[in-house]
């Protein structure tokens, strides 16, 4: 009997769809990992590649996040997962909140050294 509404699908079969693309990951806590998902298991548990983590040191200044990024594969717990969201991370997540304070670093250091350059030729 086929029905008019929406197509189902399951939880492990959106993951399984995710393989070989970025992932965001949201851990319990104040930490978010996003990297290359390469496999999973029924627990969730999931294999990541080129991951790169963001957390909230509370011993630095607040709304200062330390990106570490993660050289080898990892295994990472699936009871300590909360959220997966296939596709990268969302304009509001840490990890895009760390990428444009070290654009907007990476500016400030160019328009330094410009200035530098044309103080100097001036002089």
């Amino acid at each position: 009997m086929a029905s008019g509404g929406p197509s189902k699908i399951l939880p492990l079969e959106l993951i399984d769809r995710a393989i070989g693309s970025k992932i965001w990951i949201l851990m319990r806590g104040k930490t978010e990992i996003v990297g290359i998902l390469q496999g999973f298991d029924d627990y969730v548990n999931l294999v990541l590649k080129d991951a790169v983590e963001y957390t909230v040191d509370p011993r630095n200044e607040p709304g200062v996040v330390t990106r570490t990024e993660l050289k080898s594969e990892i295994l990472l717990n699936g009871n300590q997962i909360a959220v997966l969201v296939p596709g990268g991370s969302p304009d509001d997540s840490m990890a895009a909140t760390a990428a444009e304070a070290a654009t907007t670093e990476e500016s400030t250091i160019k328009a330094e050294n410009n200035e530098e350059e044309k103080t100097k030729s001036t002089a």
